[in-house]
């Protein structure tokens, strides 16, 4: 979790957790509820049926303009002209040292507009990194305090939302946007998660998020829906192989070395700097044609102990390999599951590796992620 704020944010939907018996944290300088009945129980509900996220501490910025597609184009690594109305792409901003400032959505909401979401605990810094890049007919627009933001995942996520619209949700893929009636309310949502579950976001101005949160808590009754906290969301997202930027990724690791590379469209790739591209784009280049050293790697217990952030990964031999950055006892997939970055030539599959947890040196074995398999709507 991040350090206290002085004057941490209520989300709009604060006091329907503490209505529920939510434990409440402070996360990137907003209150927010860690977990409700307890983490395994809320992770499993998800997986098994469907769960309501508050995520109102995450930011959207807009992006406008003649030059908006070029602006994105220079400040992205994913390829954003690909991208055609209603549709949404994962991408990465990269400092010119080839790190990375954060990773975000960009969805294409109009022929010359784009919607931004953003780490909560980036916000900020984004929208300063953003602005000190803007050229030519361009406007950016920090709208995150317009926005509430819920998430409904789990295989029963469409059932629920069926029963808030009647957009033709049957038809409408992974990773794709529209604005629609959600509860009698013109909304914009979008079939996007952070769990491996299928699901949807739903982007709320927050005088609607009274009459929302009782629509959506009322249509999820009958398949059980649970409240879900920050602490399930994690475990979801780590067995979903799902990178948490200040741990997973940060300033200094590049999205090749995180195992990022889709993220970096070809047409992109062949130029690089050379042709003008994004901050980084030489030595993300340079990754891409095998001068990157180490890899993000899943890592699955032996021993049924939990291996947590920060501990020591070495080899047989005790010589230190890497730290783990993401670690927890997986509920679904019932065994302790990390991930870390390891030296290229100790990152191959089935490669056994040991952590170092209180003196004691544990078995793991290097595998391909997910931990969970993903079930995306396609």
């Amino acid at each position: 979790m991040s350090n206290p704020s002085a004057n941490p944010i209520k989300t709009p939907f604060y006091q329907y957790h503490v209505d529920a018996g939510a434990k409440i944290v402070d996360f990137a300088g907003f209150l927010m509820p860690v977990q409700y009945t307890g983490i395994t129980a809320e992770h499993l509900a998800v997986r098994k049926s469907v769960g309501l996220f508050d995520l109102s501490h995450m930011g959207e910025f807009v992006v406008t303009g003649d030059d908006a597609l070029a602006f994105l184009q220079k400040t992205t690594t994913n390829n954003v002209a690909a991208l055609e109305i209603g549709q949404i792409q994962y991408s990465c901003m990269p400092y010119p040292e080839g790190g990375l400032v954060d990773d975000l959505l960009v969805y294409r909401t109009g022929p010359k507009e784009y919607f931004l979401v953003v780490n909560a605990s980036n916000m900020q810094k984004d929208f300063d990194w953003l602005s000190s890049h803007l050229f030519g007919k361009v406007k950016l627009e920090n709208k995150s305090d317009d926005y509430g933001l819920l998430a409904i995942q789990g295989p029963n996520a469409q059932k629920v939302m069926a029963q808030l619209t009647d957009y033709d949700l049957e038809s409408m893929g992974y990773y794709t946007v529209a604005t629609a009636k959600i509860a009698g309310i013109d909304l914009l949502f979008s079939r996007t998660g952070y769990t491996g579950e299928d699901g949807f976001e739903i982007y709320i101005p927050p005088a609607h998020c009274p009459k929302l949160w009782k629509a959506v808590t009322d249509a999820g009754k009958q398949y059980d829906m649970q409240l879900i906290g920050l602490g399930a969301r994690d475990t979801l997202r780590l067995e979903a192989g799902l990178c948490l930027y200040g741990h997973d990724i940060d300033e200094k690791t590049s999205p090749v070395e995180a195992g990022l590379g889709w993220a970096i469209q070809k047409v992109r790739r062949a130029g690089g700097a050379r042709a003008g591209g994004y901050p980084g784009a030489a030595v993300i280049d340079s990754h891409l044609a095998g001068a990157a050293r180490s890899r993000r790697v899943g890592l699955l217990g032996l021993e049924r102990v939990p291996v947590r952030a920060g501990t020591l990964i070495c080899d047989a031999h005790g010589r230190k390999l890497g730290t783990v950055t993401s670690g927890t006892l997986a509920p679904s997939v019932d065994r302790p599951i990390a991930m870390a970055y390891l030296p290229v030539d100790h990152a191959m599959a089935q490669h056994e590796v040991y952590a170092e947890v209180r003196g004691r040196r544990l078995p793991m074995r290097v595998t391909p992620m997910p931990f969970h398999p993903h079930r995306y709507q396609r």
